[in-house]
């Protein structure tokens, strides 16, 4: 077996939810349980940050893994879903996971997972746990795969736990109000485990403190906790005030001042807790958290003439901050490549989006992809206007041949429409 013939066998045998959505979706632990088991119990042999959240969770992680490896520890990072390359989900010090590893496991496996049928997200959340362990990091940031309570990442005992923020997505899984997100999001918090809460929100912050006092757990609300003040942006970097130290941020965007909160509050606990981070290596891990991490997607700039940025928020709430930083920005054309899964509320997402803006309608190609055709369709009661593309780079290399040196072009919407549109930028040397 080779490096591809293991992804087909992940992608092929086990349903995955990235790909066909709800049919994948395995709530529950047994499955992990019994992998864990045979794999020698690997999430008990390294220490841990577990995140959950709606938005924000992969910025988080990211920022937290670059810190901690700018203070010497080695760490492991587990995130999903990836944009280009499977080994984005599973990485020691910014490295991906080595492609014999991939091979190995799956070959050393394969009897066992097809006895216990798991996800392709389990399976994949299984490989990394033993990654981990295998190579004995000092710690693994663990990014919940969906909710927190049912998520088969759940079965770790973290020294933090955080939850970013909470808004509208899964709603067919999580709940349909705020309360009800929150109380599957904080079924993370642990026992007499300290949980930092990014933003505080009036219909979830009860759920929260109850599941806190449930545990005996310390909680704190990183907006209350944390007094950080935006100074400036450029397209590559931020600077934010912190107390007597200012930091460069390598992730732009305003809206990553609340995600920097519950990062900031999270290093004080873990200094606590023996993982110790000086101020130069929380202002290096800040800085250079895309050359540290390999961080991609978030506010990414692609290129300067003309402006490019591409950006993964892909539901309601995402969708809004990343329009009230659009508003902020002064370019001759707006000009979007907007893709969208079929399971998101596109109707409340269409409500917002800038009408003077040039689109260019299009769709990944996976099956929960709407198809570019529908969502021009949608798109035109709101009165957005543009033009249908059946495949991204088809789009991309359209809009790049009818931009101006001084438009903006935003590709965003869906994971999966930014991976493929990195993919196509690269190809065509943007």
């Amino acid at each position: 077996m080779n490096y591809s013939e293991a992804l087909e066998y992940l992608y092929n045998r086990l349903p995955v939810f990235h790909l066909s959505g709800g049919s994948a979706y395995k709530p529950g632990f047994d499955n992990t349980n019994r992998l864990m088991m045979y794999l020698d119990n690997p999430h008990t042999k390294f220490r841990s940050v577990h995140i959950a959240g709606t938005n924000g969770k992969g910025s988080v992680s990211h920022l937290l893994a670059s810190v901690l490896q700018s203070a010497g520890y080695k760490v492991g990072l587990y995130t999903s879903p990836h944009l280009v390359d499977f080994g984005e989900r599973i990485k020691i010090n910014g490295q991906m996971i080595e492609e014999q590893y991939v091979v190995d496991f799956i070959e050393h496996s394969a009897s066992e997972i097809e006895n216990i049928q798991p996800s392709f997200f389990e399976a994949t959340m299984a490989m990394a746990f033993k990654y981990f362990a295998d190579n004995e990091v000092d710690i693994a940031i663990i990014e919940v795969g969906l909710g927190g309570r049912l998520d088969s990442t759940n079965i770790i005992n973290p020294l933090v736990s955080v939850i970013t923020n909470i808004s509208f997505d899964h709603t067919e899984y999580l709940g349909n109000t705020i309360p009800e997100i929150a109380f599957e999001k904080a079924g993370i918090i642990k026992p007499l485990t300290p949980v930092v809460i990014s933003e505080t929100h009036p219909e979830s912050a009860q759920v929260f403190q109850s599941m806190a006092k449930k545990n005996k757990s310390a909680i704190y609300f990183a907006d209350n906790e944390i007094d950080l003040e935006f100074v400036d942006s450029s397209y590559t970097t931020m600077t934010v005030q912190f107390r007597e130290m200012r930091y460069q941020v390598g992730l732009t965007g305003k809206y990553q001042l609340k995600n920097l909160k519950a990062v900031l509050k999270t290093i004080e606990l873990l200094n606590e807790c023996g993982i110790n981070c000086t101020n130069e290596q929380i202002s290096n891990g800040l800085k250079n958290v895309i050359n540290i991490t390999g961080f991609m997607g978030r506010w990414q700039c692609l290129s300067l003439n003309p402006l490019i940025f591409v950006d993964t928020a892909h539901n309601y709430a995402g969708i809004h901050e990343l329009i009230m930083h659009i508003n902020s920005m002064n370019n001759s054309k707006l000009r979007l490549v907007f893709g969208m899964v079929k399971d998101k509320d596109i109707s409340a997402i269409l409500q917002i989006l800038p009408k003077k803006a040039v689109y260019y309608f299009t769709n990944a190609c996976i099956s929960r992809a709407l198809p570019a055709n529908e969502l021009a369709n949608m798109a035109e009661g709101y009165q957005l206007t543009g033009k249908i593309y059946s495949t991204i780079p088809n789009a991309i290399q359209t809009v790049l041949h009818e931009s101006e040196p001084d438009d903006l072009i935003i590709v965003f919407g869906s994971n999966f429409v930014v991976g493929e549109a990195i993919t196509s930028f690269r190809e065509l040397n943007v």
